[in-house]
């Protein structure tokens, strides 16, 4: 099995491409696409094969699926990009390569997506039967480029799709638990933020990559205990603001996500609960 996973020199891929080689059995390939090789020598050497590329070039994506078996496309766009940008690599490079890959008998694509598709809560855990709902604080470009991937993957006839959506990633020396700070600072002091460290997004991802029969599906991939901003702050060593607690939540459910059906259908158990495992353990 010959694996193509894009974004790997990003926070969530760099991460995630060592663990899909280091759990590899003896005929299990990787193949990484990268738009400078010297940032991909590291999996080299752990024996990827390495497709320099970029994924908006129609070219190189022919290239980087030819004999493929699986897709697993990480790559994004995140926050604080132009919009254009944003749908151009977010939507429009997905799109793409989902259709590149069809074209070339790729047989399953596992496309990672984000929590934030969700829009406002619901009362309640957001499940993957929930429709978004534009709008809140997170909204934007992101979030209508990455659920229109989803939309348009999932509707490609002949190849199996299956869908992760991420909330907010932390861990292995990721500095996003650092960068929480700019919202958290003008959060309300018991405002909560779904969580997944970077091993347990791996897990999810490998669960999808080969779980059999679960084509079309879409799962949460998180931990069990969201944080407050209270506990941001902690976890940061800086004192939490004063008018923190002065503040109300304007939407409590706002990005916590039910894990029900991967836990039920694929078997997902978080290794860190809880960002306080994960600092226990020395994983931060």
């Amino acid at each position: 099995m010959l694996t193509l996973v894009t974004g790997t020199t990003g926070q969530v891929g760099k991460r995630f491409a060592p663990r899909l080689l280091a759990q590899a059995a003896a005929a299990e390939k990787m193949r990484v696409l990268v738009r400078d090789a010297a940032r991909a020598e590291r999996l080299a050497e752990l024996g990827a094969e390495v497709v320099v590329g970029d994924l908006r070039d129609e070219e190189a994506l022919g290239k980087a699926v030819a004999g493929v078996d699986a897709v697993v496309n990480v790559a994004a766009s995140f926050r604080g990009v132009p919009d254009e940008e944003a749908w151009a690599v977010n939507r429009d490079a997905a799109v793409a390569l989902g259709r590149a890959a069809l074209a070339s008998g790729v047989r399953r694509f596992v496309q990672v997506s984000t929590g934030n598709v969700y829009g406002v809560g619901r009362g309640r855990p957001l499940t993957e039967d929930d429709e978004p709902r534009p709008g809140g604080a997170m909204w934007g470009a992101y979030a209508e480029s990455k659920i229109a991937a989803e939309r348009e993957l999932l509707a490609l006839d002949g190849m199996d799709v299956r869908v992760g959506r991420l909330p907010f990633v932390y861990g292995d020396g990721d500095p996003h638990l650092a960068q929480s700070l700019r919202w958290a600072t003008h959060w309300a002091a018991a405002q909560r933020l779904q969580m997944a460290h970077h091993v347990d997004v791996a897990q999810g991802l490998l669960r999808l990559l080969y779980a059999p029969g679960v084509g079309g599906r879409v799962y949460n991939i998180a931990d069990d205990a969201p944080v407050t901003t209270v506990e941001l702050h902690r976890l940061n060593g800086v004192e939490v603001p004063a008018e923190a607690h002065t503040r109300t939540d304007p939407d409590p459910w706002f990005g916590i996500m039910s894990t029900r059906r991967i836990r039920r259908e694929l078997g997902f158990r978080p290794v860190f609960p809880s960002v306080w495992s994960a600092r226990d353990a020395g994983a931060l």
